[in-house]
């Protein structure tokens, strides 16, 4: 078995390597007839991938110990939904699954309308490219991350899955994000063929859906990794700014920028080149997330360490940042229209999207620098949260202000309604005044939360003055982006700076106050289980001015092959208001409780907005009509 699944890689590898050598070869001469080829080898190449991976998951299932990364990843408790979420839990099964999504997006791809209105030359270029994608990770499979070595004599248990990845977060929150990753790859690849083959019809509008369906997939995993990092890691927040938090939000940035600006060349035909470039680099920065967590470069809590694949991950970029800079540069089929001025729509779009972008590199850079700053000195020290929060929240607070003002301007300059304009205006005043009036003293973080709601008054606004766009599924869609957005930056003006915090020691029947909240311990329980060789779960009572809020379980664990290491296990109050939140940290010699308490504003709104994000974007998308098809 560990044979055949490595050579379902391999042929996979030679197949695609092949035919992305004919695609080429045959765009370049302009052969017709060599399309069909192409598109069965694709259908056949992932049938490889999709043997390979059925093997791997065969083997995690059974717990078969031979093959290496199911002694890696899997033991013989491990529940039977975190044995399946192990293919993707460790370092070579994740690029097996990186690459499984991407061949089976190329296999749907061939079949959607999207697919059928290019030209044969840009298909085949298209091919060219993205065989070359699925080569490359088939290459790092094959070379330098092979889930399919084998152990002699196979042992009779496995060292099991990391704690903190048994949490049902790892059950969606991996596949969303390799979901949006990989989605990527077919407008990256078709921006390009389109720029080569100098395609007539706009890709950005046959790829739009593709394009909005990899933002959901990407925006949901990381909107659930972050609910996942505040219920799993115990320390209070959602966002630490851990190098592979950053990794993930670096491509969104860029995959968020190349949404508005590609508005710009749907409606006026303009920055073609631009849009190729960005298009090209939100995937190229999916990768790079790839880099950040596999290749060991950066220390984090969530990497796999050092491994082989850094190198050829490293010139992989090299190449694809040369490509995607030379294509668009050198495509003769751009061309050159000037936008409006600055104070329209259009112009409000491009500066949306160059404030993204400055936000990916701030991140980027960030991240980067302990290997950045390697370069002169032997000391290099990483940047901690407080200089994202600094420099983060006035880009965020700006972008919310576009969103706001944007939709009341006209798409060539001008007012759109000056009613409107005004009315957010107003809005944004008064909630400021009444914000500062109520003691919120961080200017920031009051006006990310002025601009958030002036941006719900805005789209409220627009659906009341202007009927017309209530009639239109589209319209909804964007807009409840826009609205879902708002609200997630809200929960963050408030749940970040006024989050309030305290570590403290109980006894039992002692009483605490945190917040105006009265936390009293009441008892505790030890019991085991197969998975845990110890645990301690604390009861805890909450209450406000004398009535009961509600009771509180953390709990402390001990895994069985991770008896050196405490996990814990939060517990929090659900509220759309202050949300209590406990950790468990321990206990003393006497018995005594160890909790660390934090009282959470509006936290959940993030989650909510974060939700209405996701949902919104298939409001959005578009039918498009195949080719002959009548309007």
């Amino acid at each position: 078995m560990h044979l055949t699944g490595y050579v379902g890689l391999l042929f996979s590898l030679l197949a695609f390597l092949f035919l992305a050598c004919w695609a080429g070869f045959a765009a370049w001469g302009d052969r017709r007839g060599s399309l069909a080829l192409v598109e069965r080898g694709q259908i056949v190449g992932a049938g490889g991938v999709v043997l390979s991976s059925l093997i791997l998951l065969v083997a995690l299932m059974s717990r078969d110990y031979s093959f290496q990364y199911v002694y890696d990843n899997v033991d013989n408790t491990l529940d039977f939904i975190y044995t399946l979420t192990a293919f993707w839990g460790g370092r070579e099964g994740s690029l097996l699954f990186w690459e499984l999504i991407i061949a089976a997006c190329g296999v749907v791809f061939v079949f959607t309308p999207s697919y059928r209105v290019l030209s044969e030359r840009t298909k085949l270029y298209f091919w060219m490219f993205f065989l070359a994608i699925q080569g490359f990770f088939l290459l790092l499979l094959t070379c330098w991350s092979n889930p399919f070595i084998e152990m002699v004599p196979p042992p009779t248990d496995g060292r099991g899955l990391n704690p903190l990845l048994r949490n049902p977060g790892m059950i969606f929150h991996p596949p969303l994000l390799f979901l949006g990753f990989a989605g990527y790859a077919i407008p990256a690849a078709c921006a390009l063929a389109a720029s080569i083959a100098g395609e007539q019809k706009s890709w950005v509008k046959a790829c739009r859906n593709w394009n909005l369906l990899s933002w959901v997939f990407l925006t949901a995993g990381i909107v659930l990794g972050g609910w996942w990092s505040y219920m799993e890691l115990g320390w209070g927040g959602y966002w630490a700014w851990d190098p592979v938090e950053n990794a993930s939000l670096i491509p969104w940035f860029a995959g968020t920028a190349v949404l508005h600006t590609s508005i710009i060349e749907a409606r006026r035909n303009a920055l073609q080149r631009t849009n190729v470039f960005l298009m090209g680099l939100t995937f190229l920065l999916c990768i790079f997330s790839t880099y950040l967590t596999r290749s060991g470069v950066i220390d984090s809590l969530h990497t796999f360490g050092e491994s082989g694949v850094s190198q050829p991950l490293f010139w992989g970029q090299a190449v694809m940042l040369a490509l995607i800079v030379m294509v668009p540069v050198l495509s003769e089929r751009h061309t050159h229209r000037s936008l409006s001025e600055f104070l329209s729509r259009q112009g409000m779009l491009v500066i949306t999207a160059w404030f993204l972008l400055a936000l990916g590199m701030v991140v980027a850079l960030g991240t980067m620098w302990p290997v950045i700053s390697k370069l002169w000195t032997d000391h290099p020290m990483g940047l901690d949260a407080n200089f994202y929060n600094r420099v983060c929240l006035p880009f965020m607070s700006v972008l919310v202000l576009l969103f706001a003002f944007c939709p009341w301007l006209g798409w060539k300059g001008g007012l759109r309604d000056r009613r409107g304009f005004l009315g957010v205006a107003g809005v944004l005043a008064a909630a400021l005044a009444v914000l500062l009036a109520s003691g919120m003293t961080k200017p920031l973080a009051a006006l990310a939360a002025a601009a958030s709601v002036a941006a719900l008054a805005s789209i409220v606004l627009l659906f009341v003055l202007f009927p017309p766009l209530r009639r239109a599924r589209h319209n909804w869609g964007v807009y409840g982006i826009h609205l879902g957005l708002a609200l997630l930056a809200l929960g963050i003006a408030f749940s970040g700076p006024y989050k309030s915090e305290r570590e403290v020691v109980l006894g039992r029947g002692e009483t605490a106050r945190v917040a105006g909240y009265d936390i009293t311990y009441v008892d505790r329980l030890d019991d085991t289980t197969p998975e845990l060789r110890a645990r301690a779960t604390a009861t805890l009572k909450v209450e406000k001015e004398g009535k009961l809020v509600g009771m509180m379980t953390p709990d402390k664990r001990i895994y069985r092959n991770f008896e050196r290491q405490q996990f814990s296990e939060v517990s929090t109050i659900f509220s759309l208001g202050n949300e209590v939140y406990a950790t468990l940290l321990g206990f003393t010699e006497d018995d005594r409780g160890s909790f660390k308490i934090s009282v959470n504003p509006l936290v959940n709104w993030l989650w909510i907005g974060g939700t209405i994000m996701c949902l919104m974007p298939f409001l959005a998308m578009t039918r498009l009509r195949r080719p002959g098809e009548e309007k």
